[in-house]
């Protein structure tokens, strides 16, 4: 997989037009465009942006190389506290 990361005020016309053709509307200048390359084998549990801030941190990918048919055992098997406080 590749990321690829443009901020729109860096655009020439050019590049600039041809994104807003493939997004559907005009781009402002503070915004980035980013682009990923993902090859078709890929799963799309696998992809994870890879912009600064928006990765979770490691503990979070509880889920990482098991199937989904593992997760949905998983999930089945998830029992819920039937708790005696009061949630309002």
């Amino acid at each position: 997989m590749e990321t690829v990361i443009r901020n729109v005020g860096d655009l020439d016309t050019k590049d600039r037009s041809a994104l807003e053709r493939v997004v559907g509307h005009h781009l402002q200048d503070g915004q980035k465009v980013v682009i990923q390359l993902v090859n078709p084998a890929v799963t799309s549990r696998e992809i994870v942006p890879n912009v600064a801030g928006t990765q979770l941190p490691y503990w979070c990918r509880v889920y990482d190389g098991l199937t989904d048919e593992q997760i949905g055992d998983l999930d089945r098997s998830i029992v819920r506290s039937q708790s005696s406080r009061d949630i309002a």
